[in-house]
């Protein structure tokens, strides 16, 4: 169990509190009283004040948690077990036929593998998409972590996809606003191509009434837009403009195969974009237009997909591939700035899972999600610039404490809330049953 503090006091060599300011405050002290950020900023004197505990940073860097803003939690019980294949193939071939034999245990076990290695990379806060997700609502209860969660929909068989739609209403009325607010819920339709418009106009018309975001994959590979202009003579972006689902509120993952015209629609209808470096590089989807995107003033954040298309769910590895990516395949260095990065990873993160205002940056009354990492390592000196640190050199491993609404759910490496030793065996038993 994590501890019950009043008031606690982090006093470590650099604070760096996020939102467009990556300059850090050196010698800082940040103070959490309850949930809450009570004062960051210059160090002060505390004599006489109470202070439940005391936290010193000596070579240490505090910042805000990070973001995964895409991924499919459970199928960590699917890592490196359908490797090197296309998309399509590598769904139809292995992950389909696999997933259909997950139970709803499964389920709460993979999402508990996956949470554990999210908090032991930084990660605050991810956004999930799978099934039996009152399995993963409850692993993330029990875990400390922030989610915002959606049942996957497929519209493609009519009584299956009014089933999806009802289930999603009853996960919605058990844990919207569980955990103190830490879970929220989504709806998630699947793609385009497994969603029909006539039923996405009815999983919109649901999200409409209980004023709640939508999640989808969206121009994923050039397959996709190959059908969609073969089906309906409009690319997948045009398609869900065409039938009001930017309307919405909308965390389109993926983005890679897009005209001018569909960067314009996202950047202009404000869709929420999760760029996934490293899914698309490993199923060769293509590498997304992030520059394009960012020049026109998308909102984009980062995700790592799920763990058996990437296969790992660590957050600095994304930020660092979606800024390499971008300066590479236009031959332009002083594309995508380390500062520009870190917000994908933290506040954009926040934004496009239409979180409350003050996640992602470190502020007074902002809620206490903050990670704190270990600057005393060989590739993150000499201390020249820390975002740039951050960024290029940084690893997950770095990270030594997370804290979640104010609660430490890791310290010293220590995982305080998952017990990993049982973690891994129930994930090894139930992996081999799910793949024979």
């Amino acid at each position: 169990m994590t501890q019950a503090l009043t008031k606690l006091l982090l006093r470590p060599d650099f604070i760096l509190v996020g939102g467009n300011n990556w300059k850090p405050i050196k010698n800082g002290e940040l103070l959490v009283e309850n949930d809450r950020i009570l004062y960051v900023g210059p160090r002060r004197q505390y004599e006489g004040r109470e202070i439940d505990r005391e936290i010193e940073g000596k070579n240490k860097l505090i910042m805000p948690g990070l973001v995964n803003a895409h991924t499919h939690a459970a199928m960590t019980l699917f890592r490196g077990y359908a490797d090197d294949m296309a998309l399509m193939n590598w769904l139809e071939k292995k992950i389909w036929p696999a997933e259909a034999r997950l139970t709803p245990e499964d389920i709460y076990w993979g999402t508990m593998l996956a949470i554990g290695e999210m908090i032991r990379g930084g990660i605050t806060c991810f956004a999930d998409m799978y099934f039996h997700m009152d399995m993963v609502a409850q692993a993330c209860l029990e875990s400390g972590i922030r989610a915002a969660l959606s049942q996957g929909l497929i519209g493609l068989d009519k009584a299956k996809g009014a089933a999806g739609i009802i289930e999603s209403k009853n996960i919605v009325s058990r844990w919207h606003g569980a955990g103190e607010g830490r879970i929220t819920i989504m709806l998630g339709p699947h793609a385009p191509y497994t969603c029909p418009p006539q039923y996405l106009v009815e999983v919109m018309e649901v999200a409409a009434d209980l004023d709640l975001p939508l999640h989808i994959h969206l121009a994923e590979t050039r397959n996709e837009v190959k059908e969609s202009l073969q089906k309906h003579n409009k690319r997948p972006v045009e398609l869900m403009d065409s039938i009001g689902l930017f309307q919405h509120k909308v965390l389109a993952a993926h983005c890679v195969h897009l005209s001018q015209e569909e960067i314009n629609i996202l950047a202009s209808k404000g869709v929420a974009i999760a760029h996934n470096p490293g899914s698309n590089l490993k199923l060769g989807s293509g590498i997304a237009p992030l520059a394009d995107l960012l020049k026109e003033g998308a909102l984009v954040a980062l995700g790592t997909d799920g763990a058996a298309s990437n296969n790992n769910l660590d957050i600095l590895e994304e930020l660092r591939l979606a800024a390499l990516l971008a300066k590479g395949s236009q031959e332009d260095p002083s594309l995508i700035p380390a500062h520009q990065a870190l917000d994908m990873a933290t506040l954009n993160g926040v934004k496009s899972l239409f979180l409350e205002d003050g996640l992602g940056v470190l502020k007074t009354h902002s809620p206490a999600d903050i990670i704190m990492l270990d600057l005393e390592k060989p590739h993150l000196n000499p201390l020249h610039e820390l975002d740039a640190h951050l960024v290029y050199a940084a690893q997950s491993s770095d990270v030594e404490m997370v804290m979640v609404k104010g609660k430490i759910l890791m310290e010293k490496r220590r995982l305080l809330t998952i017990d990993e030793e049982r973690v891994f065996y129930e994930a090894n038993t139930r992996a081999t049953h799910l793949t024979y």
